[in-house]
């Protein structure tokens, strides 16, 4: 009986990783063995990333609205302290992007958040 070997799914197998290790520098885009290891390390940052992503953008999004917010004489926690009072739920993410974009906005909902405190 003749040696069976299973050519077709290793080939497609290392195919695909050397498909995703195109663009890599040197034999990590050529050598599968290297390009394996490189795939593997680089879809491990990538999960790693995805959150760590999701961490930054909270952290942009506070740095700017308690710039905003100090600009009109509230500090950040005392800006969504009072926004939480008066029931005004609003996500960081569009707070921010009002505190960039919409000057008049802002100041109405900083107005509403000082109300509430006083």
């Amino acid at each position: 009986m003749p040696r069976a070997t299973n050519n077709v799914a290793a080939r497609a197998r290392h195919h695909k990783v050397l498909k995703q290790a195109k663009g890599y520098r040197g034999g990590k885009s050529r050598l599968y063995k290297t390009a394996k290891e490189a795939v593997e390390r680089s879809l491990q940052y990538a999960f790693r990333d995805r959150r760590a992503r999701k961490r930054d953008f909270r952290r942009l999004w506070i740095i700017r609205i308690n710039a905003a917010a100090r600009q009109h004489g509230l500090s950040y926690s005392t800006l969504m302290s009072g926004l939480r009072q008066s029931q005004v739920e609003i996500n960081r993410k569009v707070l921010a992007e009002m505190a960039v974009n919409d000057a008049e906005g802002f100041q109405k909902l900083v107005e509403t958040a000082k109300q509430a405190k006083s």
